[in-house]
């Protein structure tokens, strides 16, 4: 049972929303070095931003259009904004904040002034809607909201439709109620908050990859660990790299990706607001990026392009969001020589949590877990299975699920001390996890386990296949049939000849059984904020054609 360190709150709605502790997975605290190290009062601002900036204070930590933010620059601006939040707007420690803006410097400033008050950020997507702000509303029970100008009139509507939030203040604006013009006259020193290291700091809402989005609680102690595990001992950053990438701030594997990964290094980030496959590279080339962050679907898409630029510069990139299938990596590999570090991470483990990088890697592998992770496979009955054995996979480590007022769910995720992601892997007797599906994506057909992703990867490989994701079809022989979205690089082509050579295709490729039934062309694949393939509104839309 975890003791508790006196909370810093004074609201005390974070904790008391936390699971029973009963329901926690077991939380590895004490792997690594770093870990065992961390003071019981610790608040990530002060770790990421305060002393980095007397160390790095005149060193840029962010690039955005044409400025340049220093650290010294970032922690003042955190700082006056701490002081509206607490002088002018009555932010009390443990009240919720919503956060709501594209990938800019002043949404990073906000981020750090509510660590520094003691407050817990919520951070929400730029194209999320009233009704998705509304639900994240009334479930955290937000009264505030700090949001960009140009992002005001969801914002407005759901100032009407929510019960809690009370109040928005707008930076990127104009005006006397501006968050600039607030902050215009506050002091440049903030004494940042003696929180507890397991003091809530962020509440993260998932994706909706598998429907309602669910709330996360992430301590102080858990943004410090996903920094000294993936980001210390898998992606090695020094003070020199350039950071970017295209997951939203919003979302945790942008959070690290963007902010905590490189700030923890004292190293700098490019962020761009709206990123296509050409402003990635172009980005990359003028800026002499080293480190980029983004999704299988853009690494397939660029590593067409990337001979029209000089991407010398780049030596590391990190897919995750979904799994990068072996033809994405062997084909950026043969394009740029860099090898892909793939990561499975999630947000109720807050980051990257099974990967490998270098010499390590085996392409199609996941990898293994990380430093400070353990992880294992077990059946349906929760019985650990043999090497070479698909079975659900189970994590545990310094950071777990702890959903915000969920029971159900969490008593599912949770389960004898062990994190079940909801992913079908493998593992084989040197230690390497292979993914096999989402476990709801593995289709049983006429009593054959097929996996949709391995279908996928064969397909990618047709020159006329753009994009594509295969769920299960109802069918009232086979119990389920493989079905195929498939995006064409080629509209034009979409007829049953097509369709007939990509099923005869996947029969070359692997056993004949695992071939798709039905194929559907569609222009795009449904897709979370985040980028993730929603499978289950696929899957919905297979139900209905049945």
């Amino acid at each position: 049972m975890h003791r508790f360190e006196p909370s810093a709150h004074v609201d005390t709605f974070p904790r008391d929303h936390l699971p029973p502790q009963e329901q926690w997975p077991v939380m590895l605290w004490d792997t690594l070095p770093e870990l065992r190290a961390y003071p019981k009062r610790m608040n990530c601002a002060r770790e990421l931003l305060d002393k980095q900036a007397e160390t790095y204070g005149d060193r840029p930590v962010f690039h955005y259009n044409d400025e340049v933010w220093t650290y010294r620059q970032l922690l003042e601006t955190a700082n006056r904004i701490a002081h509206v939040l607490v002088d002018d707007l009555g932010v009390k420690p443990g009240n919720r904040v919503l956060l709501r803006a594209p990938n800019n410097p002043m949404y990073v400033a906000c981020w750090f002034a509510v660590m520094k008050v003691g407050a817990v950020a919520v951070a929400t997507m730029p194209l999320y809607r009233w009704r998705e702000l509304t639900f994240m509303t009334e479930k955290a029970e937000i009264g505030l909201a700090l949001c960009d100008w140009r992002l005001r009139d969801e914002m407005e509507t759901t100032l009407k439709e929510s019960k809690h939030l009370q109040r928005a203040v707008y930076f990127h604006a104009e005006g006397p109620e501006s968050l600039e013009r607030r902050m215009a006259g506050k002091p440049a020193h903030f004494e940042t908050l003696d929180t507890a290291w397991d003091d809530v700091c962020l509440i993260a809402f998932t994706s909706g990859t598998t429907g309602p989005a669910k709330g996360c609680m992430h301590f102080h102690r858990d943004v410090m660990a996903i920094c000294d595990t993936f980001s210390r001992y898998v992606l090695k950053p020094t003070k020199d790299d350039i950071f970017t990438g295209s997951p939203p701030l919003a979302f945790t594997f942008g959070l690290g990706a963007l902010v905590t990964f490189p700030m923890h290094a004292g190293a700098s980030t490019v962020l761009v607001e709206q990123y296509n496959p050409q402003k990635m590279l172009q980005t990359i080339q003028e800026k002499k990026v080293t480190i980029l962050f983004t999704a299988p679907t853009a690494y397939r898409a660029m590593t067409d392009m990337v001979k029209d630029y000089d991407i010398s510069s780049l030596k590391k990139g990190v897919s995750a969001g979904e799994t990068l299938p072996k033809p994405v990596w062997q084909g950026w590999h043969d394009a740029t020589g860099i090898k892909l570090i793939d990561g499975l991470g999630g947000t109720e483990i807050l980051h990257i949590f099974i990967t490998s990088e270098g010499d390590g890697i085996r392409p199609g592998a996941t990898g293994k877990p990380i430093p400070g992770f353990e992880a294992a496979i077990f059946d349906a009955e929760g019985k650990p299975v043999p090497p070479g054995t698909v079975g659900r996979l189970a994590i545990r480590g310094p950071v777990g699920c702890r959903y915000l007022d969920n029971p159900d769910r969490q008593t599912t995720y949770v389960q004898n001390g062990w994190n079940f992601t909801g992913d079908a892997y493998l593992c084989d007797a040197d230690g390497y996890y292979w993914y096999q599906a989402r476990a709801d994506d593995m289709i049983v057909s006429a009593g054959y386990n097929i996996s949709g992703p391995e279908v996928e990867a064969i397909l990618l490989l047709h020159p006329l296949v753009q994009e594509c994701a295969v769920v299960a079809a109802p069918d009232g022989q086979r119990g389920s049939v493989v079905k195929a979205y498939v995006v064409l690089r080629d509209k034009g082509k979409a007829s049953p000849e097509t369709v007939k050579a990509l099923q005869d295709f996947v029969k070359a490729e692997i056993a004949p059984y695992k071939y798709p039934r039905a194929i559907e062309f569609i222009d795009a694949l449904p897709r979370t904020e985040s980028g993730k393939v929603q499978r289950f509104a696929l899957r919905a839309r297979a139900g209905q054609a049945a």
